[in-house]
């Protein structure tokens, strides 16, 4: 079964139809820029560009960068707060005249990875860390996801560990990939020490780049690996989610 996935990003919104059974992209993916300032009215109209571009008329797949529950978009950490409250489901389906599923951007890529990436094939609790603008999380307990974990929030020190360990916040202070290990390792150890999990997933766009960060860290007890479905994780979760393959 093919289903689009559409992934909204802080800098890029990314497309593509998704073969549900396998995992992979079925055509060629299409990046827009994210709309700026990334207002509902404008991120709806990419999200119809990208329909329009595969000329797709079966179920859509969106990723949003906040908490979504049962459509409605509760936090918008990184984008416009005019999405706070909105009923992002119905916003998209009026824009594309088609049955739209919303979820969180991390829970989609969470999705993929148990299902096709580096948590295939795990038991218990594996925990996916997305590394971007902020720190996105997903929680699976044997495969199945438990939804909208905030744990990019988690404070250290007084601050929120997004603002110190997402691969932004590396950009911004300008930290050598050790330096900035040592404080992705201090986060890790405070995921470790609340959850025990099983395994825990790097993802996001600086998994690409795990050869230059991951030899600095390590967890007793609890492997740390990249993804494997890098950025094409949140269009292939998303995709899973809106084929009812979650």
């Amino acid at each position: 079964m093919n289903v689009l996935g559409i992934d909204i990003g802080g800098s890029g919104i990314k497309g593509a139809p998704v073969d549900t059974t396998t995992g992979a992209l079925s055509q060629e993916r299409l990046r827009i820029p994210t709309p700026d300032p990334s207002e509902p009215e404008a991120v709806a109209g990419v999200v119809r560009r990208i329909v329009d571009h595969f000329a797709w008329k079966g179920p859509v797949g969106v990723t949003f960068p906040g908490v979504v529950v049962e459509g409605i978009t509760r936090t918008a950490a990184n984008v416009d707060r005019a999405w706070i409250g909105l009923d992002a489901r119905k916003l998209f389906a009026d824009a594309t005249g088609l049955e739209v599923t919303v979820l969180n951007d991390a829970d989609a890529a969470g999705i993929a990875e148990a299902r096709f990436g580096a948590g295939r094939g795990r038991g218990g609790l594996v925990v996916v860390l997305t590394f971007g603008t902020g720190i996105g999380s997903a929680l699976l307990m044997d495969g199945v996801l438990i939804p909208n974990t905030e744990f990019g929030h988690i404070e250290i020190d007084g601050h929120e560990a997004e603002h110190r360990a997402s691969d932004h916040a590396r950009e911004a202070h300008d930290l050598s990939w050790e330096k900035w290990a040592g404080r992705v390792q201090e986060y890790l150890e405070r995921i470790q020490a609340l959850l025990s999990p099983a395994l825990i997933v790097v993802g996001g766009g600086v998994s690409k780049k795990a050869e230059k960060f991951l030899p600095y860290i390590e967890l007793a007890g609890t492997p740390v690996v990249p993804a494997i479905l890098l950025n094409e994780a949140g269009i292939i979760g998303a995709a899973l989610a809106a084929g009812g393959r979650p």
